[in-house]
């Protein structure tokens, strides 16, 4: 078994659903190793506490979203998600910019997949308002605040 089916096998995906908790973890699993590489500096170890504490929030803040209460409380809960991700985002430029990592381009596939986590989450935080603000049983399209 090699490939995709390999994917399935080890994250337990039958269905072939989409499985954001295991790429969430996958993406925790590689800022912890690159946090481990970064040097024993001020700045390394500066750096790498933050890029620690932002780059693994998102697996566990997604859990508690999954979890929320109401939808004011998921969108909240991703909206964590979403600042950590914008924010290790931050981080990642500047390790490379220093650069902390050499080559600097060795972050390049982590920087790319932090981005599209970043429009992962800020397009599900739009559906969840979208979704939030159907009015129930007035003109389809229009805010309950519109009528009137």
């Amino acid at each position: 078994m090699s490939g995709q089916g390999e994917e399935k096998k080890r994250t337990g995906d039958r269905s072939g659903e989409y499985n954001l908790e295991e790429r969430l973890l996958a993406y925790a699993t590689r800022i912890v190793r690159v946090v481990e590489s970064l040097p024993n500096t001020k700045a390394g170890n500066h750096v790498a506490s933050q890029l620690l504490r932002a780059g693994t929030s998102p697996l566990s803040n997604h859990g508690e979203a999954q979890s929320a209460e109401s939808r004011s409380d998921f969108v909240h809960k991703l909206s964590i998600c979403l600042k950590e991700l914008r924010e290790t985002q931050r981080w990642l430029y500047l390790a490379q910019r220093v650069p902390l990592v050499k080559p600097p381009s060795k972050l390049d596939e982590l920087v790319a997949e932090t981005d599209a986590l970043v429009r992962i989450f800020a397009s599900s935080i739009q559906t969840a308002h979208h979704h939030g603000r159907r009015p129930q049983g007035g003109t389809p399209g229009k805010d309950s605040s519109e009528a009137g």
